[in-house]
């Protein structure tokens, strides 16, 4: 999971980094609103952990801001000191996912996270899923490249599916095993067998490879021109 944290508090936002780094996901921060929305709106985060109160900017007027100028449906956690149900009500109708009051549990905070993301991507797997001229119908399991159609075995359509929907963010290795085998993971040369294979059917027969292995983090799905994440 890449996630951006937005926080003033340079304590705090150390302390969310080194956690969430810890757990193998991808961490960028920025300490004031303006540079904090220029992050968001350049690149691809699975979430975003969103302060208040921020000098420069404050947090309703980036998450309204971010909306307005972006397409993206990356969710917000908004974390503030204020506890009044009339500032959860103006986070949340400003576009905020999630709300946490301070002082806040980093067990918590990737708890809430990681539901976030995970309501994101089954939202998008009742989806018709296109990534470049490669498309995976949900609804009739099929998956066709260039117009033609790829008959894949169960394991490497679910990893595919994963793939296709967290485009073009990285999916650790620990995500994908999850999501295709709940908690009975398999051993550990599976994932690297039904990846080669999907692979071999997806990429290998066509000139533009779309399948990363990005080292030390994961696995990701995108256009083979995109920057490297």
């Amino acid at each position: 999971m890449r996630v951006l944290i937005i926080e003033d508090n340079r304590d705090l936002a150390a302390n969310m980094y080194d956690f969430l780094e810890s757990k193998g996901h991808i961490v960028d921060a920025a300490d004031d609103g303006v540079s904090g929305l220029r992050l968001a709106l350049v690149n691809q985060y699975d979430a975003i952990v969103l302060d208040l109160m921020l000098p420069g900017m404050d947090g309703i007027t980036l998450c309204r801001k971010f909306h307005e100028e972006s397409n993206k449906n990356t969710p917000i956690l908004m974390i503030t000191a204020r506890d009044s149900l009339e500032d959860k009500i103006m986070g949340l109708e400003a576009g905020a996912d999630d709300y946490l009051v301070k002082p806040v549990e980093l067990r918590e905070v990737e708890l809430r996270l990681r539901v976030l993301l995970r309501r994101g991507v089954e939202s998008k797997l009742k989806e018709r899923l296109v990534v470049e001229d490669l498309t995976l119908n949900p609804l009739a399991c099929t998956v066709r490249r260039a117009g033609e159609l790829i008959d894949l075995p169960p394991i490497p359509y679910k990893i595919l599916e994963v793939l296709m929907a967290h485009s073009p963010n990285v999916v650790s290795r620990e995500e994908v095993e999850h999501a295709v085998w709940g908690d009975a993971r398999p051993d550990s040369d599976s994932l690297r067998a039904h990846l080669h294979l999907l692979r071999s059917m997806v990429d290998k027969p066509y000139e533009r490879h779309l399948i990363r292995t990005v080292r030390g983090f994961g696995y990701q799905l995108v256009a083979p021109d995109a920057p490297e994440a």
